[in-house]
Order: C-alpha cells, then structure tokens, then sequence
C-alpha cells in the first residue's frame, strides 16, 4: 500500500470514530477439475444480515490488508486466482453513509474518494484473475468493488442490485460511473446509474445483472459459491470464454449520453445536480481512459458530499429507514390489543383496495359491507381478481389464494358481519354525516374492544365521534393513493382517542408495512394540507392572470415527480375541490376556492389536459371555461409566491402541534406524495433557499441536520 493511501486512510479513519468496521478474511481453496489454489476474501462486519455491510475507512484499510496478502501470493505463483465475497445474503451495500454526514470539509470527502479507488482497483492490478461473488445484497461501493474484478457472479435470488447514488445526491464514485460504460456500453450504463436511481431506486434482480452484462453467470442460492467455484475452474481453464461486447465509442456513446440528459431533465429539471455530474463523467469515459474517470469521480464526489442536495438525500434516507421505524408520539406499544378479524364499511374501490391490503399484510378474515347485494359482491369480486393476478404472477401459489378468498367475505348486515371485529375501517362517502351515522351502526353491534378507524383525507376526527357512547375508540387511519404503493398512513389523534386505541392503530400500521406518523386532528391533515397551500397558490396565480404554462413551469426548480396540474388530474379535480373547499371553511384567509377549478369540476373535466399529442396540451374546452385577471407573474415571482405560502402554512402547522416536528412534515411528503430525496421532503429546500427565513423568521431545521455542519 503506498504511503499516500495509508495516510488517506489513518486520517479519515479518525474521521468516523463509531464506523462498524468490516473485515476481510482471507482463506485458500483448492479448486475442482484441478485448477489451481484460490484465495478468497469475504467481507463481514461480525453481524447478521440486519446490519448489512458497508466500506468505512477501516474497512478499506481491512481490504487493503488482505490485498496486500493476496498480491504477494498471486506474485509468488502459489495461488491462481482471487475471489471475492460477502456474509450470507450480503455481499456489502456501500459506503458508510454515517461517515458521510460528518465530513465539513472538501479535502476530508475528497480522502474518501481518493481511499475507495486506491483500494479497489488494486483488485484489476493482482498478476492473476479476479473473480467477484455477489453472493447477496450488492449496492454502490459493493457493486463496484466487483466492477474492478475480472469476471462476476452472481446469485438469482439477490434481493437487491444497484447503484443508488444518484437518488441520494451522489454519484457512483468509486469506479461506477467510468468503469460501468466501458464494460457494458453507456446506454445500459446509463440506465443503470441514472434511470434507475431517479425512478425511485429500482433494484435489479439477479438475471437482469447478467443480461446487462454485469455479471457473467447466475446460479441458485443453495449451492451459490460451490457452482461459481466451478465456474471459475473452468474459466481458468479454459473450457469457459467470457465474450464481451464490442463497445461503440463513437457517436453511439454521445447519443446515449444525450438520451441520459433528457431522462434526468424529465425528472429532476436541473433541480439536483448529482444526475448531470454522473452524466459528465460518463461522457468523458468513452476514450477508456479509467483513471482520468477516477479522478473526476473523486472530485464529483467531494463537491457533492459538501453540497444541499446530497445533505437532504441523507435526511431523507434516515428519515425514511430510521424515523419511520420509530413514529414520534406513538403510544407504548404494548397497550396494543390483537386483530383478530377485521371489517371494511363500504365496498368500493377504495374499501376493495383497502380489504386486499388487511387480508394480504394480517392474513385474518376480513369483511365487507355496503348497502346493497350488488355493491358488496363487486367488492369481493374485486378482491378475488386481485388475488388471481398475483396468483398469476406467481407472488402467491395456489393454496395461499384458495386461502385468501376463503377470508374475504361481503355481508349486508353489519351485525353479521362485525360482531367478532376487533378493527372496523369505513371509506364510505366524505360527508360528516354519513360517517357519524355509519359509526353509529358499527358501535351498536361491534364488540366493546373493536377499533373505529376513518379513512376520511379531510375530515374531523373528534367530530365525526363526537356522537358514539365511546368516542375514545375512533382514530384516523388516512391512506394514500395507490393504496398497494404509497407507504404513508397518517394516524390522526381525536379529541378523545385513547392511548390503546391509539396504539393498536400503530400496531396494525406496522403489520400493514406502513410508514404511520402521528398527526393532530386538523383540517386536512398534513399531506393535504400542504399540498392544498401549494396547488391552491398555484391555482391564484392563474386566476389572476399568469399563464398556465408560466405557473406550471415556475415550480418545475424543486424537481418534483410530476406539475401540480398532472397532479390534481391524478388526485381528480372533484376530490382537490372538495379538500380545498374543508380547508376554505377552516382557514378562509388562506385556502381560497377557485371559480376556476369549479367551473372545471362542474363541466365534468377530467384535469386541464389533453394528450393528443402524447404530452399534455392545454384542453381547448378548458381554455375556453377559464377567467382570468390581469394580473401576470414571471416564473420567478409564481415560484416565490407558491414557496412563501408553503413555508407559512408548514410554520402555521408547527406552531399548531398538527406534528411533532419539521421531520414528519418531510416523511409524510417524501412517503405520501413522492417529493424528492434531493429536496429532503420540502424543510431542507425552504431552509436553503432562505425561504424560511424570509417567511417566518428562522429555518424550519438546525444547522447541521439536512445541510453541512458548521
């Protein structure tokens, strides 16, 4: 090892003082059909797979260490070939992303770069072949210190392959981004690197890696390292010849760099820079010149890892892997009472899509009713197609769907169905009346310990209770939709809700694999509201007088999944009507309710688009209904306006205690409404762009907590 990596090493080693250090052992196999002694390093920080392995600085150095045994070996002539592994189901996941939140300065990031390539390419550099086995779980740094080795394997059932850096705010920096182009070509690089990480870090399965041509072979996890020791017999011996593609490094290469451009524009807009590095240095790589890549790695590296983006993808990451897992404000869990049979008020899509949930997350009988025979079976009917698809699918076998449908049951009466419920979920019309009254029903013939849960997006809590004998045992249980996709459920706290109650409903989110914040019960909750505020702001400043497509354009900056108009057509113009109208009757002052979006509504428009052209054009007849002041903003003043509105109404939120902190504002955005991890869910943004200084006096996070620390 030269001086210069020790000292990189030592020195950021002080750096992460609480690194959970990986080892790397070395033993020597004899390998079969005679081919020679094998040396094989496996990777393993001491505990199971619940703590995956990560590179720290003294992992590297660990690395470096059995490198340097590796290398006087392979120079002896007393081994053959090195391989290279992890611990069961992991091979490793990367860097040490704790360190990473640390660094304060750009020479200490710098460091980190620099030690991960000094380290890693010293594999391609052994006298004899190198031979990754991605024996598990391989992501980032754990991909690329296979992508130095010579040949790869992997296993089928890998749960998880990528390089996620860019959704975080990075870029692949310890080989992937010159490395994966010059061994797979730039489009498919590319796909990998970029598309994949912003379409919310897609993970590869195992023979996806080798049709890409990552990896070379693929076997079962049974006899994993058994079958790729053979493998690599005969690749030693000659029997195997592993062909690579030609690569094209001609106009090919530009155009596939041109396409990754466009890929990042449609999903971040300029609005995080970590894509468009990646990007660049893609480019350069189509001369094969490695280290050049190595270089402008390192320095991409260091100029994120001191930048806002990659500081709110970290927030957002240990917001969404450790917040989450820990919800502010729940209740001791072991005032938590069992569910034993649950039951749906209402048949619907939502009810359906809410019944195939319980039934496929508890696996206890779940019932549905409604107010006639024909409701109720389309309800069960629906369920039951859902569960032939996944049956098709092959995600269940035949006698898990036999079960399921035999669990699933529709009935009229409520006292049939609901008498043995311990947890009764309604998503019947949003009318305050129509849910007291269908309490009142449930309550006269449930059991005494049953849960009342609302799915009601706008609703009193502590209202709709308020006429129950025991009011204690409603609760909001607010979803997201698609139901099957968006992790969030905002569990919302009545007036009078108690703590068992409270905690059962926690325990069933949990169940659920949910992410469940705690919310007051407030108009409108928090993702509505918040997104209310900004789609309502938006919807002003075109009933002044500015443009759609100038209104649409002033947000595209914050890089979010999709305009706010595509959005209220997701959402449906009739149900962003309705919470706008919640929010106008709470908060006059604040929520206007556009004559616009109700002409719009009242001509039974599906949004404001068509897309004849295959992408979204004003819809003439839309044009046609809109009124409009003469009041026109500049992108620039449309985006102030929406963000200093933003800024005050989270502010208004906090101030109320509608949640704990800043922090669940930014999970319920990130995991209800899909915002970015770039933006951090929003806090970090509006603290970066001084938006919240500006609006309320102060940042919305202390120094240090989604940004550099001082």
């Amino acid at each position: 090892m030269s001086t210069t990596t020790a000292e990189l090493l030592k020195g950021a080693a002080e750096l992460f003082p609480d690194e959970v250090v990986t080892s790397a052992h070395v033993r020597h196999l004899d390998l079969p059909l005679g081919a020679g002694r094998l040396a094989v390093i496996t990777l393993d920080n001491g505990f199971d797979h619940t703590k995956p392995t990560t590179f720290g600085p003294g992992s590297l150095a660990n690395l470096n260490a059995a490198i340097d045994q590796v290398e006087k070996e392979a120079a002896e002539g007393s081994i053959v070939g090195v391989g290279l592994t992890g611990k069961p189901f992991i091979f490793a996941v990367g860097a040490d992303l704790k360190g990473v939140e640390i660094l304060t300065k750009h020479e200490d990031a710098l460091a980190i770069g620099k030690s991960g390539h000094e380290v890693f390419k010293r594999l391609s550099a052994l006298a004899v072949p190198t031979f990754a086995y991605y024996n598990g779980a391989a992501m980032g740094g754990g991909v690329e210190v296979g992508l130095h080795c010579t040949y790869r394997t992997i296993v089928k059932s890998v749960p998880a392959f990528s390089l996620p850096e860019v959704f975080l705010g990075l870029v692949p920096g310890w080989g992937g981004c010159a490395l994966l182009p010059n061994l797979i070509g730039p489009e498919k690089a590319i796909s990998v690197i970029i598309e994949n990480s912003l379409n919310q870090n897609k993970q590869l399965k195992g023979q996806q890696v080798v049709d890409l041509g990552i990896a070379d072979a693929i076997f079962e996890g049974a006899d994993f390292l058994e079958q790729s020791l053979l493998w690599t017999a005969s690749v030693l011996k000659g029997e195997t010849k592993v062909e690579r593609p030609e690569i094209d490094r001609g106009a090919a290469w530009d155009e596939a760099v041109a396409k990754g451009r466009a890929i990042a524009d449609s999903k971040v807009h300029g609005a995080a820079p970590a894509a468009y590095r990646a990007l660049d240095i893609i480019a350069a790589a189509k001369d094969g010149d490695l280290q050049a890549g190595f270089d402008a790695e390192d320095q991409a590296l260091a100029d994120l890892i001191m930048g806002g983006e990659l500081r709110s993808g970290l927030y957002a990451f240990n917001l969404v892997q450790k917040r989450a897992k820990r919800p502010a404000g729940a209740p001791d869990k072991s005032l938590a009472r069992p569910v034993t049979k649950v039951g749906v008020v209402g048949a619907g899509l939502m009810a359906s899509q809410l019944a195939l949930l319980f039934l496929r997350r508890l696996e206890v009988p779940v019932v549905l009713t409604d107010i006639d025979q024909e409701r109720v079976d389309k309800g069960v009917g629906y369920v039951h197609a859902e569960i032939d698809k996944l049956l098709l699918k092959g995600r269940l076998n035949q006698d898990k769907a036999n079960r399921y449908k035999a669990l699933v049951t529709g009935v009229l009466d409520k006292a049939e169905g609901f008498s043995d419920a311990d947890f009764v979920i309604e998503a019947v019309f949003e009318e305050i009346g129509v849910k007291q009254t269908v309490f009142a029903e449930v309550e006269a013939v449930a059991p005494a310990h049953a849960i009342f849960a609302t799915n009601t997006s706008s609703l009193s809590v502590s209202e709709m209770a308020s006429k129950l004998k025991h009011p204690e045992r409603v609760v909001g249980f607010h979803f997201f939709n698609p139901v099957a996709i968006l992790p969030l459920l905002e569990i919302v706290r009545g007036e009078q809700t108690d703590d068992a109650s409270l905690a059962t409903a926690f325990a069933v989110a949990k169940k659920l694999k949910k992410t469940a914040v705690l919310t007051k019960d407030a108009p409108a909750f928090v993702v509505n509201r918040i997104l209310t505020r900004f789609m309502g702001e938006i919807q002003n400043v075109i009933d002044e007088g500015t443009p759609v497509e100038v209104a649409e354009r002033a947000v595209e900056p914050l890089g979010l999944p999709m305009s706010p108009l595509v959005l209220l057509e997701l959402v449906g113009p009739a149900i962003g009507l309705h919470v706008s109208e919640t929010l106008n009757r709470a908060f006059p002052d604040r929520f206007k309710v556009s004559p616009n979006l109700k002409a719009v509504v009242e001509a039974k428009k599906r949004g404001f688009y068509v897309y004849d052209s295959g992408k979204p054009e004003l819809d003439p007849e839309v044009a046609a209904l809109l009124k409009q002041g003469d009041v026109v903003l500049t992108e620039e003043q449309a985006r102030e306006r929406v963000l200093n509105a933003v800024a005050e109404e989270i502010g208004i939120m906090l101030d109320e205690g509608v949640v704990a902190e800043a922090q669940d504002i930014d999970l319920c955005l990130i995991t209800g409404a899909g915002w970015p991890f770039h933006l951090g869910g929003i806090t970090p943004y509006l603290d970066r762009a001084g938006v919240s200084q500006r609006v309320n006096g102060k940042p919305f996070l202390a120094p240090g907590v989604a940004s550099v620390p001082a």
